[in-house]
């Protein structure tokens, strides 16, 4: 069925109450539009973390096409979903660069080959899962875990934004950041979809006019590592950029250390698989949890393809998701298209370097915004999954994980290799509950006392 698709009705149309099924499809040229629309809608987030992760925009464009007709092929064509970079390894990322000498080709190279190792753990996840049922996921990864480990990667990363882009221009970041608000908030449908990427480009917009009223400004240069005087925009690499060509391309480089940091994302990126692929059966009507390790295995597939060639993480994107509920067309058609799409635009490398000369200030506007919602998705597993934080074993590991990610707390292991932040959070909230949740007995019932301290129930 990969390539087969049942024209719907005379392909023109829905009526009320219908929708096009994966195996189905409308017409071409609706097809093909439709699929536009996909890459509209993964087009913000899927440039703007690899630009927040110092990767090739044009390459992690491109490879989330080859990613998506992966995922598409391994799920047999039955669940339609667009891969787009994650956001996940965002802080194992940093993390790594820091260590490994900052936004440098070798760095770049570690983290690609970091990330590739943990698109393989992913991939064998998804082969678990699909051999011993997705409810091995639940007893290993409950929601308060998941829930947690998602917030710590959002919450996580505050100190970006305070130590590396808000410095490069605070005013601009500023500007950016309320734009940003208001454009979430007041459009509606696909515009507030994208209100991310269009406070993108008003602070792009804002920063290369305030070059041409203010001048250059003084500040700290993520270019040269210092604080010196330089315009906000740039675009002498982009008028060096070919028009066509192809992106850059690097091999990955392996270290065990590197590794280690970006693994917790590998629990983010099961829960976020696990939710989207639910998602969409809910949508379509259809029993997808046969699925699921087949779509975690997919997933873990493309990141591992993309990052072994320098191109970014890849995961079901919510975004697209959205597209389907209002279009009610869920045709896997719509997604090959949308994949050519974006291979295409991959080899347009005048777009990447535009990409590129975004200012740091607008990524700290933006980032703020980014970082915060991806924390308190992490809350949002909680809630709808009604955790008891009455109960000290929820509580107690998962609050002191959160806050050794957002330190961020460094713990050395060894005279050359330390746990820090995002991966020692995650450690922690996961040995924790498991360790907790063993000592304490499932039976034993824990009631909050208050703001200083528990006690236990009488009947417990």
């Amino acid at each position: 069925m990969a390539f087969r698709w049942t024209v719907h009705g005379d392909g023109a149309g829905l009526a009320p109450g219908e929708v096009v099924k994966p195996d189905e499809r409308l017409s071409w040229p609706r097809t093909i539009g439709i699929g536009a629309q996909h890459v509209i809608a993964m087009f913000g987030a899927t440039f703007v973390f690899p630009l927040v992760m110092g990767l090739d925009p044009n390459t992690a464009v491109m490879m989330s096409g080859v990613a998506t007709i992966l995922f598409l092929l391994i799920t047999q064509g039955r669940i339609p979903s667009y891969l787009g970079t994650s956001a996940s390894f965002v802080g194992g990322v940093v993390a790594i660069r820091a260590a490994f000498g900052g936004d440098t080709p070798a760095a770049d190279k570690v983290v690609t080959g970091a990330i590739l190792v943990a698109g393989l753990v992913l991939a064998l996840c998804g082969v678990a899962v699909h051999v011993l049922g997705v409810q091995i996921i639940h007893r290993i990864f409950p929601p308060v875990v998941t829930g947690a480990v998602v917030m710590l990667i959002g919450f996580g990363l505050a100190y970006v934004v305070a130590d590396v882009y808000w410095p490069q221009d605070p005013w601009i970041a500023l500007i950016t950041m309320v734009a940003t608000f208001v454009f979430i908030v007041l459009f509606r449908g696909f515009l507030g979809r994208i209100g991310i990427l269009l406070g993108l480009i008003f602070g792009f917009v804002v920063s290369w006019l305030a070059d041409k009223v203010f001048g250059n400004i003084t500040a700290f240069n993520a270019a040269t590592s210092k604080i010196d005087t330089h315009p906000r925009v740039s675009f002498q690499s982009v008028g060096d950029a070919a028009w066509i060509g192809l992106p850059h391309f690097h091999a990955p480089s392996f270290q065990a250390s590197a590794v280690v940091l970006v693994l917790p994302a590998v629990i983010a990126l099961i829960a976020e698989n696990v939710g989207h692929v639910k998602a969409v059966g809910q949508m379509t009507g259809a029993d997808v949890d046969p699925l699921i390790g087949r779509a975690v295995l997919a997933d873990g597939v493309g990141t591992a393809v993309a990052t072994a060639v320098g191109g970014s993480p890849t995961t079901t994107y919510a975004e697209n998701i959205g597209v389907m509920a209002a279009t009610r067309v869920y045709s896997t058609a719509a997604y090959y298209v949308a994949a050519v799409i974006a291979i295409l635009f991959g080899l347009c490398p005048k777009f990447g370097a535009l990409v590129a000369a975004t200012p740091g200030g607008v990524l700290g506007g933006v980032t703020v915004i980014l970082y915060g919602m991806i924390g308190l998705l992490g809350a949002k597993i909680w809630v709808e999954s009604r955790v008891d934080f009455s109960d000290p074993v929820n509580m107690v590991p998962i609050g002191a994980g959160i806050i050794l990610a957002i330190g961020p707390v460094t713990h050395q292991i060894t005279h050359d290799f330390s746990l820090a932040g995002i991966a020692l959070g995650t450690i922690v909230v996961l040995a924790g509950y498991h360790l907790l949740r063993a000592i304490a007995g499932r039976s034993a019932k824990e009631v909050s006392g208050g703001e200083i301290g528990y006690e236990r129930d009488a009947t417990g």
